[in-house]
């Protein structure tokens, strides 16, 4: 993309990496369009660049209102650019103990809300060929956790979708990447997580030492938002994005652990994948 100033849509932009994203491209000179969920966060938000930053009150599970957002949005502020997937939430739980309409809220903000989202955005992006799509995961859409399952699997799931995305628009210059942070000095595992009731006590010895580290690390975080604003402006620079990028070291060091896993067990079982097709 050219160094001209740019339209951002940004969903979630009242606190934590989606604050920090759309603070960090006004700075840089571009237009902000940001999702909050009331009016007094919508003037808090505009207030920050008046004629380049502008907010809208939108439910992320409404997905029908997605359209005239988007709609709205480059009424306000001009054809969208880049849109940044960031709005979602923690689901913390063991799996036995939490309910499907736990799995259900989770999906439908992490998942189907970022995927009306786009359905939204790109007719506009394909018509102009050219577009980015950038889908805020998490180092958990790659490794796992006890006690974010859900969690786990909303980002999985996005990474999924992202990336066969990707394949589907790149011949119309549109590029698709998933963002996988790890843990950010956000309020991600403070206030917006939400914590299933413990009741099974055979899962004490697992859950609780992890719910009270969780807890006490929450603010001191290692990953600097502001930091990962910048580098969401290189990478929509980037001539050749990435299908994903890791944010911080911690992601990157369990990333990494995690494929030198897979190959050993993939080469551990290597013999019986291969039992299975029909003599040559």
């Amino acid at each position: 993309m050219t160094d001209q100033p740019k339209t951002f849509f940004i969903t979630g932009v009242s606190s934590g990496l989606g604050r920090a994203f759309a603070q960090g491209a006004l700075e840089a000179g571009h237009a902000v369009v940001g999702t909050v969920r009331n009016a007094d966060a919508a003037a808090e938000f505009e207030s920050l660049s008046p004629g380049r930053a502008f907010a809208l009150q939108l439910d992320m599970t409404d997905f029908e209102a997605m359209p005239a957002a988007v709609a709205e949005a480059e009424r306000l502020a001009g054809p969208i650019d880049v849109l940044v997937n960031n709005a979602g939430y923690g689901h913390e739980g063991v799996m036995e103990e939490s309910s499907i309409e736990d799995l259900r809220r989770q999906f439908d903000v992490n998942v189907f809300g970022a995927v009306a989202m786009m359905k939204a955005v790109l007719p506009g992006m394909r018509e102009r060929r050219r577009g980015r799509v950038i889908n805020v995961t998490s180092m958990g859409g790659f490794i796992t956790m006890p006690g974010i399952s859900f969690y786990c699997g909303s980002k999985f799931a996005l990474e999924g979708i992202s990336e066969a995305l990707g394949k589907e628009v790149a011949a119309f210059d549109v590029h698709v990447t998933s963002v996988a942070p790890g843990q950010f000095r956000t309020d991600w595992a403070g206030r917006s997580m939400q914590r299933t009731a413990r009741s099974i006590s055979d899962y004490d010895s697992v859950m609780d030492p992890l719910r009270t580290a969780r807890q006490a690390k929450s603010g001191n975080q290692p990953g600097d938002p502001t930091k990962a604003a910048q580098a969401l402006l290189r990478l929509v620079d980037a001539d050749k994005p990435p299908v994903r990028l890791f944010l911080g070291a911690d992601a990157l060091g369990l990333v990494e652990r995690k494929l030198d896993q897979m190959a050993a067990e993939i080469a551990a079982w290597k013999d019986l994948s291969l039992s299975t097709s029909f003599a040559a």
